[in-house]
């Protein structure tokens, strides 16, 4: 009996852990089942939740027009609030089902790479994830798309070199770098090492423990001990309004702040009010309505009450980043359709987007000219090595004030080749 009782204790206990999978959806000829992992309660959901409904709007505007060759997508959102755990039981629940794989989440990624290597499903995080699956050779089922942290990182460095004179100009400059401390925040290190050796600049990082509300410490540290000249912050949905009152307490200048992209959408900026006025961030595509698919998706989608979030918000950073990301994937989903035909399979998608040309004529043809810059993917380029626009807030709406500033890209693929050497070996060795 006593043998019995654990033995029941342990079954249960298995039971109790166990994720159980969704309902086995069956793709009929005129459907692409597309599951979606999305952010949209916690404190990176003011942002996220415009990237989510973005895509979702994109697809809803492909749907109305007869969808991918005739086939429709049908989505259905796993909400894991930026929260790795849950990203991974998402996953789970609906293992079998997947085609593609945006979590919008660079934590998310790192830890479901070894699963979406077995699944033969490509796992990709726009401007995101691991830098160095811009090799698509050693990283087939992972990509940046485009502007992976490395790029973004020399793009910022440049930024600031260009603002002070010149690299001659950064020698002796002190550069403080406030961040949240995951796989995300500390994707810069690698290359702020290189530049700071090459160019003899010092820099300093300042994590933050999630979610990353907490600066006070910080900000005292990196005006009044370090002395930092620059300021660069690397956060992600609240916690990227959170500097211009910190900032404002210990007397650090707006003009010597940088954001990354991820804290350059009209919701990171929005509860700062008039202390965000002058803040700069990085971007890497149009902002507004005044894009061909933006206002489509505004006649056909929200005309028709099948819009998917707040109709203030279209044309905002975070949402029109969703729409860049449904071309993406719908794109890819294109190709494998028209090469390989139904039913989809991760792999069949993933051969879709290395088929990918985003060249000028496509994008006039997907009323996306301006919206975002031309990409192109191949077997052994996932894409990633780009540059940035930067971007600064008047207090109403943000103005472009740069052209595109090029990442240094030779420090970049150097460490993007060293990176994945080291990748190879290691898989080598487990083997």
């Amino acid at each position: 009996m006593h043998i019995m009782k654990k033995c029941l204790a342990a079954v249960l206990t298995v039971l109790a852990g166990a994720v159980v999978p969704a309902p086995s959806f069956a793709q009929s000829a005129n459907e692409i089942f597309y599951p979606m992992l999305v952010t949209r309660t916690g404190p990176f959901a003011s942002a996220a939740s415009g990237v989510s409904s973005g895509q979702q709007d994109y697809f809803a505007l492909l749907n109305a027009k007869g969808g991918i060759k005739g086939i429709k997508i049908r989505w259905e959102e796993c909400e894991f609030e930026y929260k790795t755990p849950r990203a991974l039981e998402c996953y789970e629940r609906y293992r079998g089902q997947w085609k593609i794989v945006y979590p919008n989440s660079t934590p998310a990624i790192f830890s479901l790479a070894d699963r979406l290597n077995q699944d033969k499903v490509l796992g990709i995080n726009v401007a995101g994830g691991r830098s160095d699956s811009s090799d698509g050779e050693t990283f087939p089922y992972l990509s940046p798309v485009m502007l992976n942290f490395w790029a973004q990182a020399a793009s910022t460095i440049r930024y600031i070199a260009q603002r002070e004179g010149g690299e001659d100009k950064l020698k002796g400059k002190k550069i403080a770098f406030i961040h949240i401390d995951n796989a995300y925040g500390r994707q810069p290190f690698p290359i702020f090492d290189a530049l700071a050796a090459k160019y003899g600049f010092e820099w300093k990082s300042w994590p933050l423990a999630w979610p990353a509300l907490e600066q006070s410490a910080a900000w005292v540290d990196i005006a009044r001990r370090f002395r930092a000249d620059w300021a660069v912050q690397w956060n992600y949905g609240q916690s990227c309004s959170v500097p211009f009152t910190e900032m404002t307490r210990v007397g650090f200048p707006i003009e010597k702040f940088v954001g990354t992209l991820w804290c350059g959408s009209e919701e990171d900026i929005a509860p700062a009010g008039d202390l965000a006025k002058g803040y700069v961030s990085a971007n890497f595509h149009g902002v507004g309505q005044d894009f061909p698919v933006i206002k489509e998706i505004l006649d056909v989608v929200y005309k028709s009450g099948k819009g998917n979030m707040e109709k203030d918000r279209i044309g905002t950073v975070a949402y029109n980043r969703g729409v860049i990301n449904g071309i993406i994937i719908a794109e890819a989903m294109r190709h494998a359709v028209e090469k390989f035909g139904m039913p989809l399979t991760g792999e069949k998608v993933r051969d879709g987007f290395r088929m990918i040309k985003l060249d000028k004529a496509r994008l006039k043809e997907l009323g996306a000219e301006g919206l975002m810059p031309e990409l192109a993917f191949s077997p052994t380029y996932h894409g990633g090595v780009d540059g940035q626009l930067y971007q600064q807030w008047d207090g109403k709406k943000w103005k472009t004030i740069s052209d595109w500033v090029a990442p240094y890209e030779d420090v970049v693929w150097n460490e993007i080749k060293k990176s994945a050497k080291a990748y190879r070996e290691e898989v080598q060795q487990k083997k």
